[in-house]
C-alpha cells in the first residue's frame, strides 16, 4: 500500500506540473518577437493593398459602363453569355474570366486580363473602349470574394468576404476561430500567384505579421491549421488534466482519512 501511495503521489506531482507546461508563447497572439522577425514586405511600394491580388480563371467581375447618353450606356452594358444567370444586379453585370483569362465584353469582344490585378484589369477594359467612347466612366470590381478555411477551424469551408481583402485575424474570426488543438504558430497560407500556387507558414502569435505581406487575406486564398498531437491521441476538447489531478487529490485524501 505504501508503494501504491508513493506512486500516486508521484503521478499527482507530475500532473500538477503538466497543467502549467504549455508556455504562453504557444497561444498568446501579437507577441513582440522583433528579435526573431522572419517576415518581409516586398509590396510596400504599392499604393493600394488590392494591387497585390492578381485576377484568376473563374473569377467573376462587376463591370459597368456609364455615359452621358443612357442609350449608349445600355448598349455597352448588354447581357453577355458569361453573365451570371443573365441577370442585372444594381446596374452591374457579372463577367466570368475563362481559362484563357479572357472576358467576353459586349460589342468590344474578348479582352485578355492575364497577369492583371484590379487596377491594371480596369485599364485593359478602358483601353479596349477607347475606339468607341470618349466620355464615360467605368466601374470595375471583383465579385467572387471567398477564401477557404481547413483544418482546426471551428467553421471549416468556403468563407465569404465582405470586401476585396481582409486581415488574417478577420479571416480567422470568420472561420469561427481556431480550436484549442490548432497550431497557431504554424498556420499555412496557400496563395495563387501568376507563376503558380505559393505556400507560406505564418505565426499568429508574432505581431510582426501586421507589417508583412501575409497580414491580408485575398480571394481564393486557402488557410490550413494543423492539429496538435493531443488530438491524434484521441483527447477531446473537454479533456482537462485538472480532472486527473482532482481525482488523485481526492484519492489521497480518502487514503489519509481511512488511515
Amino acid at each position: 500500500m505504501k508503494y501504491l501511495n508513493r506512486l500516486f503521489t508521484i503521478i499527482f506531482i507530475i500532473s500538477l506540473l503538466l497543467t502549467g507546461c504549455i508556455p504562453q508563447k504557444e497561444y498568446v497572439l501579437l507577441q513582440d518577437k522583433s528579435s526573431d522577425k522572419h517576415y518581409e514586405n516586398p509590396y510596400s511600394p504599392l499604393a493600394n493593398i488590392t494591387d497585390k491580388y492578381f485576377l484568376q480563371p473563374n473569377d467573376y467581375l462587376f463591370i459597368n459602363v456609364s455615359t452621358p447618353d443612357p442609350k449608349i450606356s445600355e448598349f455597352f452594358n448588354q447581357s453577355s453569355s458569361n453573365s451570371v444567370n443573365n441577370q442585372r444586379n444594381q446596374n452591374f453585370f457579372y463577367y466570368q474570366i475563362d481559362d484563357s483569362m479572357n472576358i467576353d465584353f459586349p460589342y468590344v469582344g474578348q479582352i485578355n486580363l492575364k497577369g492583371c490585378n484590379i487596377r491594371s484589369g480596369k485599364e485593359k477594359v478602358q483601353e479596349a473602349l477607347k475606339p468607341f467612347l470618349k466620355e464615360y466612366s467605368l466601374t470595375f470590381k471583383l465579385a467572387s470574394n471567398t477564401f477557404t478555411a481547413l483544418g482546426e477551424f471551428r467553421k471549416q469551408g468556403v468563407q465569404t468576404m465582405q470586401k476585396e481583402q481582409i486581415t488574417i485575424f478577420e479571416a480567422v474570426a470568420l472561420a469561427g476561430g481556431i480550436t484549442p488543438f490548432g497550431k497557431q504558430r504554424k498556420l499555412q497560407l496557400v496563395r495563387q500567384q501568376p507563376e503558380g500556387a505559393v505556400t507560406y507558414e505564418i505565426d499568429l502569435t508574432d505581431k510582426n505579421i501586421i507589417n508583412s505581406e501575409y497580414y491580408y487575406i485575398y480571394p481564393n486564398d486557402m488557410l490550413y491549421v494543423r492539429p496538435m498531437k493531443a488530438k491524434q491521441l484521441g483527447i477531446g476538447e473537454s479533456f482537462s488534466i485538472g480532472l486527473i489531478t482532482t481525482a488523485l487529490a481526492l484519492y489521497l485524501t480518502l487514503q489519509t482519512v481511512i488511515k
